[in-house]
């Protein structure tokens, strides 16, 4: 399989073989499996020491032997809070129980049995990442992906560029991008933020992000930019590449294309 690669000046430079990864089957199956183990979700729960973090005094027992200076006085036998000020008798308020002001949850939801501790084969790992990269040169599955580019024709795919990419300027940047996917993609590779629609905003999801073009750099490569998102080769996983489906749009430098295929190679 081969394509063109870029010059800075958004011009076809020259041709190159690409490495057989770029051929492989898109396995979503595998794909789905491994974006499963790679998510860090934070696990829902209470603090271990929420309705705790006080001088209780008692037992959270119910024996008569152990209650007996408060058994036959019609109060509920529970930890409590001892004031002195309040003088020597009922000088207390309970605490740390569930029925008790400001005491814990009864059953809370426990973050301990929440933490995702999935593990995934080597292999498995190799063969999803694989598959996100050809999906990446799949204009079937990046059409797939992006509803509007579903009319669009998509060639020379991979996008690979010239290792000098490294060192344009934010505006020249954009500009290169746009001579090399044309207008009607570049719409799609910048980020988006958007206020969601819905009770969604008072639950931690004010905003709506669409993730836009992914830059794939060589292992001793540094691009500065916000505009996209920017990973070198050694760094590069599954959920950059397939987070919401494979068929991501990516451009690569040359030297990624080579650090690509030795981390991949040595993988095997």
């Amino acid at each position: 399989m081969k394509t063109q690669i870029y010059s800075i000046e958004g011009k076809k430079a020259k041709e190159i073989t690409l490495p057989s990864f770029f051929s492989e089957n898109v396995r979503e199956d595998i794909i789905s499996k491994v974006l499963e183990v790679e998510k860090n979700q934070q696990p829902y729960g209470p603090s271990p020491v929420a309705g705790r973090q006080h001088a209780a005094k008692g037992k959270m027992v119910h024996r008569r032997h152990v209650w007996r200076s408060g058994y036959g006085r019609g109060i509920s036998r529970v930890p409590r809070k001892i004031f002195s000020q309040k003088g020597s008798q009922f000088n207390w308020e309970g605490a740390e129980v569930p029925q008790a002001r400001g005491g814990m949850r009864a059953h809370p939801p426990k973050p301990i049995s929440r933490i995702n501790t999935k593990k995934i084969n080597k292999k498995e790992m190799r063969v999803a990442l694989a598959s996100a990269l050809s999906a990446s040169a799949n204009p079937k599955k990046i059409s797939e992906k992006y509803e509007r580019l579903k009319e669009k024709k998509l060639e020379n795919l991979p996008f690979i560029v010239e290792d000098k990419i490294t060192k344009l300027k934010t505006k020249n940047l954009l500009g290169l991008l746009k001579k090399i996917l044309g207008e009607e993609v570049f719409v799609v590779a910048l980020k988006k933020k958007s206020r969601r629609a819905g009770k969604g905003k008072l639950r931690g999801r004010r905003y709506k992000n669409s993730a836009g073009i992914l830059i794939v750099l060589g292992d001793n490569e540094k691009l500065k930019t916000k505009l996209f998102d920017v990973k070198n080769a050694r760094e590069l996983s599954v959920t950059d590449l397939a987070k919401g489906g494979p068929g991501r749009l990516v451009i690569y430098t040359e030297n990624a294309i080579k650090d690509l295929g030795k981390r991949i190679e040595g993988e095997k």
